[in-house]
């Protein structure tokens, strides 16, 4: 393997083989035994829910929720007792179905979320009384006993069983309450099945916060948590799953009021999902709202933990991506290369990173290449554009048709050419799709594609990709950008003809060139001297890329390749002074022949370089 100042790691035949990143889900990680305390990483996200801040974790696909939730539901996970709920289709078309006359869908819905919740605490109390509690149960847990028999609930039923009984009780008014004091059918001739069910739960509910407070759980101990996960399983484009999700935040958000500091939920919810739903109480969940995002350092903590956990060693940063990853991509540093080139979420991290390993293992390789990372990139990026489309099928089932509107062309284009190959395309995809005709405009395939993560936004002098604080793109926007991920899978890996994409090529091809470089000399032991003076030249190419920009001039190749001359200057100088192959040195040729290839100029600056190759 490549050899770096203070030794190798994996000296001989098969360290690619044993290198691991893990699986795509949650579910699976737990079973191979890498999502455990030494591999998860507890983001920001994970921190604010376990301290009870945020209930309602917001992500796309892939972000980590169903890994978040797995974790909190570890033994070592929350401190407290865990209830899981992971509705399955059986428990999905239940709650659909389930209707009362005198109330809205929502707060139907919402009414059998809460009964499940109530039965889970109840049977959670008549458990943990005598264990955690040490003494005989109080009168309290005793009748939550009695209910939960009366009603067939004692047992560890599945959720769709648990929504079928509670479903029949609250529609009918036949829950058994006899242990709460309630004889007889509540409510008055007349009341709706709304308000009865309602007057039911209420009981039920008192019960449950009674027996709370009579073992004091609020001050013991810390509480109950609800995590309620994968409701994706249940969802499809209509009022009732609309209805369904709506009803499980009112219910969680209720029951947490209800029984106070004895109790918290927190709900993994797809941000398609999420960012859909239209309720009037909707303003009241901002406080409790987090959206999982990712920046690439966290992704690198993540590939670091992963790569040492399956090598079972203490692996260093440096070792991973400068022996074990080769040390830059077409003159990028590698893991910028790679997290640049998929979107922002673990799974795809781990995808691309797993597809590295696997190209460099079927040749036999003891390290992965710089071929190697190209040849994943394109098996990856046909991955994730089907996987795009199979993201958003329920709500945009048509996105796979817009894809076509961006192969074989450039990956910059402007709102003028999107018009141009929409209206040519308008008449079939109103034809194949046409309960989506109204949303298949030129601004309403702006707007998916750009929320789906596929297009990102020209603006400012960056391209700006959907999450976060950013807004989506408005009219006077005009240039947008294929996500890099998408590009080889689209054959679209040049900037193309057709849009202004002298800034982009001078903003990522220069500006980007000289941030890595003034990132590698902060880090960089360089003697002072040796360190000011790149520094010095490193600012002024930046400098007078900023005002060519700001005078509207667009970089020209043989700029391009001035530029990358003068990288090549600067390394000769280092070498002379005795640092051939330092890595400021490396970096500096790495970049060259980047803006080289880009300029379509040869690599070499004619005077000869004396610090290798």
């Amino acid at each position: 393997m490549r050899e770096r100042q203070g030794g190798t790691v994996g000296e001989g035949v098969g360290v690619v083989g044993q290198l691991f990143f893990g699986r795509d889900d949650a579910e699976n990680d737990l079973v191979d035994g890498l999502l455990n305390g030494a591999v998860f990483r507890p983001n920001y996200a994970y921190r604010e829910v376990l301290s009870g801040r945020k209930s309602l974790i917001i992500g796309r696909k892939g972000a980590g929720k169903s890994a978040i939730c797995r974790r909190l539901a570890a033994p070592d996970g929350h401190p407290g007792a865990c209830v899981l709920i992971t509705p399955d289709d059986t428990a999905g078309d239940e709650i659909r179905r389930f209707e009362l006359q005198g109330v809205t869908a929502d707060t139907a819905k919402s009414l059998i979320w809460r009964y499940v919740l109530a039965v889970h605490a109840a049977r959670h109390l008549t458990l943990h009384a005598r264990a955690a509690h040490g003494r005989r149960p109080p009168p309290a847990v005793r009748a939550l006993r009695v209910f939960l028999r009366a009603n067939g609930e004692l047992d560890d039923a599945r959720l769709y069983d648990r929504l079928r009984r509670g479903a029949s009780g609250l529609q009918s008014a036949n829950l058994s309450l006899k242990a709460f004091g309630v004889e007889a059918a509540l409510g008055v001739n007349g009341a709706s099945e709304g308000a009865r069910a309602s007057r039911q739960l209420e009981v039920l509910e008192d019960g449950v916060a009674a027996a709370f407070a009579a073992l004091g759980c609020a001050a013991a101990h810390p509480p109950l948590l609800f995590l309620v996960d994968q409701l994706e399983q249940v969802w499809t484009v209509d009022a009732d799953s609309h209805a369904l999700v709506t009803g499980l935040l009112l219910a969680a958000k209720h029951v947490t009021g209800r029984y106070g500091r004895a109790v918290r939920s927190a709900l993994f919810i797809r941000a398609d999902i999420y960012d859909t739903l239209d309720f009037s109480d909707g303003d009241k969940f901002h406080s409790d709202e987090i959206r999982i995002t990712w920046t690439h350092d966290g992704l690198k903590d993540i590939a670091l933990a992963r790569a040492r956990a399956s090598l079972g060693a203490e692996l260093t940063a440096d070792q991973l991506w400068e022996q074990l990853f080769p040390p830059s991509v077409r003159g990028e540093p590698t893991a910028e290369y790679l997290f640049a080139r998929a979107l922002p979420r673990p799974r795809d991290a781990i995808q691309f990173l797993n597809a590295c390993r696997s190209v460099a293992d079927e040749r036999g390789g003891l390290a992965i290449t710089e071929e190697d990372v190209l040849a994943a990139y394109e098996r990856f990026s046909r991955w994730k554009l089907q996987d795009l489309a199979k993201e958003y099928l329920v709500n945009h089932p048509f996105l796979r048709s817009l894809f076509l509107l961006f192969a074989n062309s450039g990956y910059a284009v402007t709102r003028e050419l999107i018009e141009t190959r929409f209206e040519a395309r308008r008449e079939a995809l109103h034809e194949e799709f046409p309960a989506y005709a109204d949303s298949l405009t030129p601004q309403g395939v702006i707007d998916v594609l750009y929320g789906a993560g596929f297009l990102g936004v020209w603006r400012g002098d960056d391209v700006v990709h959907t999450g976060g604080i950013h807004a989506p793109p408005g009219p006077g926007e005009d240039e947008f950008h294929v996500h890099p991920c998408f590009r080889p899978a689209l054959n679209s890996l040049g900037p193309g003809g057709s849009a202004p994409v002298g800034g982009v090529r001078l903003r990522g091809d220069v500006d980007e060139a000289c941030e890595r470089l003034r990132r590698l000399l902060d880090r960089s032991p360089l003697p002072m001297p040796a360190h000011t003076e790149p520094l010095n030249q490193i600012l002024s190419i930046e400098t007078e890329a900023l005002r060519r920009r700001t005078r509207g001039r667009h970089p020209t190749s043989a700029q391009f390749a001035d530029v990358a001359r003068r990288f090549e200057v600067l390394a000769d100088e280092l070498a002379r002074t005795g640092l051939v192959g330092h890595p400021v040195t490396r970096r500096l040729q790495d970049e060259a022949r980047a803006l080289l290839r880009t300029s379509g100029g040869a690599v070499g600056s004619g005077q000869g370089s004396s610090s290798g190759g």
